[in-house]
């Protein structure tokens, strides 16, 4: 995944919106949104190794007339890799096993901020949360920080860097979505407006990429905040290896202005160009 946008404690009916695109290898055998059969999770999954980018905690349950209903308790994660030129070793732990790990815990966001064994993953960016809390930590020098009510966008640095594709997200957000979610906050009234900015495939000028270690061709191919199929890594000249793959919207809805609970959602739409 190398984007995601937060809206945090802004909306009374939703207290988290959550979009993300997820960009990855094309041939990474990956698994679309699902409710897993062997964990308590509802997400898309890494065929390869196991994990997930994105999830809530969500359990079926069988009711004894045999009608399926959801079990939940609000906690959801999302995890981005960190782009800083150092290359993952074989020895490391795979990063989505922090978000599966996290959604079937029982430890608060911040105290499994502060328990993971940093060093033992490639570079990430992790934010996690419940119905109460959320925390974004990495193993790049970021301690675990609560998310202050407000927009977050966060890519593949650091949290508080300005990249020109979290900006212009954030931006775009701030124009075309949150107006229409503080107007309605029923999802099909804002929800293709959301997918529509995710889908922005605009590209930074020269002048505004980023220094990841990176050349500034490849740079500029993953500066917009939906990638097109692009050739990158090894493989045949000019086919497409890599590219935004899966776009995704989580939410906590609250049941009733009366009530505490909450209900988790996410919707997800795979690629069409890929």
């Amino acid at each position: 995944m190398c984007i995601v946008a937060i809206a945090w404690q802004l909306f009374d009916e939703l207290p988290l919106v959550l979009l993300s695109n997820r960009d990855e290898f094309l041939q990474r055998p990956t698994k679309p949104l699902h409710q897993w059969s062997d964990q308590p999770i509802y997400a898309g999954r890494d065929s390869q190794s196991g994990g997930t980018w994105l999830g809530i905690h969500q359990a079926q349950q069988t009711a004894l007339q045999q009608q399926e209903f959801r079990q939940q308790n609000g906690r959801w994660a999302a995890v981005l890799n960190f782009r800083d030129g150092v290359q993952a070793s074989n020895d490391e732990r795979s990063r989505g096993a922090l978000v599966t790990e996290f959604l079937t815990g029982t430890l608060s966001p911040m105290d499994f901020a502060r328990n993971i064994q940093l060093q033992a993953y490639a570079g990430f960016n992790l934010i996690i949360g419940d119905t109460a809390q959320a925390v974004i930590v990495n193993n790049r020098g970021h301690a675990p920080t609560p998310l202050y009510a407000g927009l977050h966008v966060i890519s593949n640095g650091q949290p508080e860097d300005s990249w020109f594709k979290t900006e212009r997200l954030r931006g775009r957000l701030r124009q075309e979505v949150l107006p229409l979610i503080a107007e309605d906050s029923a999802p099909e009234y804002w929800q293709a407006a959301a997918f529509n900015v995710l889908s922005d495939h605009t590209q930074a000028p020269a002048d505004r990429l980023p220094d990841t270690g990176m050349a500034t061709e490849l740079e500029q191919v993953l500066s917009s905040v939906y990638i097109e199929p692009v050739a990158l890594g090894r493989g045949v000249d000019n086919v497409p290896t890599y590219g935004t793959r899966t776009q995704s919207i989580l939410t906590l809805t609250k049941d009733d202005e009366a009530s505490s609970s909450v209900e988790a959602k996410i919707i997800s739409r795979e690629s069409q160009s890929l």
